[in-house]
């Protein structure tokens, strides 16, 4: 399954690592990921992380109508077949639809990497190593991320970049579903239009 947002956070991910480079930070290799994140865009496993979202980590929350996955692709190394590594930011949102508004009832974040093996005609997940919370958070994820931790830590610095695709994410998921919604409404929050281009 073919997704337009990626080819937004790729661009986002890109002026990121511009901005990063700018502002005197060691970018090396930001701008080659953020073409790595184009490419992967193309790949057949994107629909096996988002069945292992919705599956796994989405029974974790409480339920709502709808369960949408929103991958944040980083970066990925698809040398090995047996061992396909993704990293990124994987977020799980429960909705109700309520009139053409979709009403968040919970959700989360997952920064982590995921480990996928090719099969004959697809892909499948093998592990997820989830970067932990609280005062765990930094030393996971450093492990887990290694030299690609700077990415992940302006990837979740750019709060406005997450929320522009996250829109855009929710926009295509509504296109692809046939459901009848222009809006989204965090609780607590006005309700936001979706972008219907």
């Amino acid at each position: 399954m073919k997704r337009n947002y990626y080819f937004l956070m790729a661009a986002l991910v890109w002026m990121g690592s511009l901005l990063f480079a700018a502002c005197g930070g060691n970018s090396t290799g930001a701008a080659e990921e953020a073409v790595d994140t184009v490419q992967e865009a193309e790949s057949g496993y994107l629909g096996v992380i988002d069945d292992y979202l919705v599956k796994e980590l989405g029974p974790e929350y409480l339920q709502g109508e709808i369960c949408i996955p929103y991958a944040y692709i980083l970066s990925a190394n698809e040398d090995n077949p047996e061992d396909i590594l993704v990293w990124g930011d994987f977020w799980v949102f429960h909705y109700n639809l309520v009139g053409d508004t979709l009403k968040m009832v919970s959700g989360g974040d997952h920064p982590g990497r995921f480990h996928l093996r090719q099969t004959a005609d697809s892909y499948e997940v093998t592990a997820f190593d989830a970067v932990e919370d609280g005062s765990s958070f930094e030393p996971t994820a450093r492990e887990i991320f290694g030299v690609k931790y700077d990415l992940l830590m302006n990837s979740l610095g750019n709060q406005d970049a997450r929320e522009d695709a996250r829109l855009y994410m929710t926009a295509e998921y509504v296109r692809e579903h046939g459901l009848k919604a222009a809006w989204l409404q965090d609780y607590g929050w006005p309700a936001v239009a979706l972008p219907m281009e």
